[in-house]
């Protein structure tokens, strides 16, 4: 039995992938933003699943402070993490900015996962043979400072590909430093029938099944058990490169030194 954390699992492929670990009797943590929505769907998932061990996290990933809140309850509640799902993303949002002014997307789909992987590193550690997870996309698109600090503002398809660029660089990073954890990026399909895909676009071309089977398959499946530090393209179902910059030690390190401050201040 695995002990699995999934963040924006209140919907979406996030809870799908959820309840199909659920129904194998893992000990599933879910994470949404809204108490009330996570205690609905903590219960559905109990009775579809018939899996009592089911709880859950609240956080707005759009404030990081309540990421490091968050991350702070885990290392408190939770003695091990075999694997992390950092799935939670935004698209289309009716602010562009936080409350402290970052970018939304960038806040929501980089920073927040950043933060709380990084913040719970020694659950992660306790886990037997631990893998991470990171949702990214076919949209990737090279990181503006101005975009990561909150400085500019660009359009919402631009937002979100820089911040599933940062997320897969700070992944590949992520992977060369903790070599005992498995860290795989992955685009789990591009117009999945989600609420998120159709909000953004009005339209899907696959089902959320597609994104949810590479979800399940990525986390507990031994053929990817050797697959750290790597991107996974599920529009073609296989391994592939990312974009360049993320094998750009320069940019990294960049990357990575302002990510630092900006979570710092």
């Amino acid at each position: 039995m695995k002990t699995i954390l999934i963040t924006g699992s209140t919907d979406g492929i996030g809870k799908l992938t959820a309840l199909k670990l659920a129904k194998e009797g893992h000990e599933i943590y879910i994470h949404g933003r809204s108490e009330a929505k996570l205690n609905t769907v903590i219960e559905e998932l109990k009775d579809t699943s018939n899996n009592k061990n089911i709880k859950g996290f609240v956080a707005d990933f759009s404030d990081i402070n309540a990421v490091k809140k968050m991350a702070k309850q885990i290392i408190n509640d939770v003695k091990k993490l075999d694997i992390l799902i950092n799935n939670a993303g935004i698209y289309k949002t009716t602010s562009s900015k936080t409350k402290d002014g970052l970018d939304i997307r960038m806040a929501v789909n980089y920073l927040a996962p950043f933060v709380l992987t990084e913040n719970i590193i020694p659950i992660l550690e306790k886990g037997s043979e631990t893998r991470i997870i990171n949702l990214s996309s076919a949209a990737q698109s090279t990181v503006q400072k101005g975009v990561l600090t909150g400085g500019a503002t660009v359009n919402d398809s631009e937002s979100y590909a820089q911040s599933k660029l940062a997320l897969t660089m700070w992944s590949f990073n992520f992977a060369n430093k903790h070599s005992n954890i498995v860290t795989i990026a992955v685009n789990p399909g591009s117009l999945l029938n989600t609420k998120m895909a159709n909000e953004a676009y009005g339209q899907h071309w696959s089902p959320a099944e597609k994104g949810v089977d590479i979800l399940y398959d990525l986390a507990v499946s031994e053929r990817h058990k050797n697959q750290t530090g790597t991107y996974f393209d599920n529009d073609r179902g296989s391994y592939n490169n990312a974009h360049p910059d993320a094998y750009d030690e320069n940019k990294i390190k960049l990357l990575l030194t302002l990510t630092e401050t900006i979570i710092s201040s």
